[in-house]
């Protein structure tokens, strides 16, 4: 008898997505308690590339995810989390001590903020399995061979030189064969300098087709003389419409090979109460989405499920405004939703959020 997924059955994904970076194990104290005052900690797995595959996966999207773990109970587990949500591990590395000398998955501890508390995050990856691992023994257009997606991101790139070259190479080969490719810049100042960071994320842009983010690249006014300044110098944190379709222009103008450019902006009523809404430069127009506001379960991977909105609504060949409604209502959502991940399998409730109906679903 042939085996296969009966969730899958009646999946006709569009593109076949693939995406690498590293998956950590995640503990948090339950019920909003803080770290130093913690007697156990809630378990579960994420990691900002992960998130988006899993998101994908969730939502009928054929979603492969590339990494390296430990061979050891942690690493399978992590494995076996992916897998429980239909995504695609074929080609993750279970790796050896020989290969992997440290030989640990890396974690993090998560500080559910409340009220006027901020959230907090603590990094334990150094030395992850990831960070040791010899990639020139992986060839890449056998990784790549049959895909049409590839996302990256800046996170993967800062945690070690192994990981940033591999990253560059992942891009320069998927440019080469022709996939499309999107890109967050994630800038994670424990993990490296914000000027460390420009000077990478800038080196991908001609790879990338889908921008996430407009930060952290270089896009100077004069490259002969940088004392002109960046044309993002003194732009908010939360632009205008004006402010962000000029700097939109400017991206575009510098990197013809961009398709799309995304960005969501967030407005932090208090640790608990958010607002977002995202600009978007498409098809020749920058848009700009619905506002939405709402209150925080878990805010951590509300960018990831941003994005996973973003490349499914595009895969989907949805229309610019429900595009870019649709990739929002998609972090909204996730900030309802314990975990990393966005694990909304229904696109109806998504759309319908998009659409600002909250009625009961019978």
């Amino acid at each position: 008898m042939k085996h296969m997924n009966p969730l899958m059955r009646d999946n006709h994904s569009p593109k076949k997505f693939i995406t690498m970076g590293e998956i950590m194990l995640r503990l948090s104290p339950p019920n909003y308690a803080k770290i130093r005052m913690a007697n156990n900690f809630d378990a579960s797995y994420g990691g900002s590339e992960a998130n988006i595959a899993l998101a994908l996966a969730n939502l009928g999207v054929d979603s492969t995810f590339f990494s390296v773990v430990p061979n050891n109970s942690l690493g399978k587990s992590a494995v076996r989390m992916l897998r429980s949500n239909d995504v695609h591990c074929t080609p993750m590395i279970l790796s050896t001590p020989e290969e992997t000398p440290t030989h640990r998955l890396g974690t993090y501890y998560l500080e559910t903020g409340y009220g006027i508390r901020p959230s907090k995050v603590i990094y334990d990856r150094k030395h992850s399995a990831l960070t040791e691992y010899d990639f020139s023994k992986v060839d890449l257009d056998a990784l790549l061979e049959g895909f049409d997606w590839l996302h990256l991101s800046g996170i993967t790139p800062a945690l070690a030189p192994n990981c940033r070259q591999f990253t560059l190479d992942m891009l320069k080969a998927a440019h080469a064969k022709g996939l499309t490719v999107s890109f967050d810049g994630n800038f994670r100042s424990t993990l490296w300098t914000w000027e460390e960071a420009r000077d990478f994320c800038t080196e991908c842009l001609p790879y990338v087709n889908i921008l996430l983010g407009i930060e952290p690249y270089h896009l100077w006014k004069d490259e002969n003389d940088h004392s002109q300044g960046d044309w993002k110098d003194g732009v908010p944190m939360q632009p205008s419409y004006e402010q962000q379709d000029e700097i939109f222009q400017h991206f575009i103008a510098k990197y013809p090979n961009l398709q799309c450019i995304a960005r969501h902006v967030r407005y932090a009523h208090s640790g608990s109460e958010n607002s977002l809404k995202a600009y978007m430069w498409y098809q020749g127009h920058t848009f700009e989405s619905k506002l939405f506001t709402f209150n925080i379960l878990d805010r951590v991977g509300g960018g990831d499920a941003f994005a996973s909105g973003l490349i499914y609504a595009y895969m989907y060949g949805y229309k610019p405004m429900d595009l870019i409604n649709f990739a929002v209502a998609s972090s909204v959502i996730k900030h309802t939703i314990h975990g990393d991940a966005n694990i909304t399998d229904d696109v109806k409730s998504i759309r319908n959020l998009a659409n600002m109906n909250y009625d009961i679903k019978r």
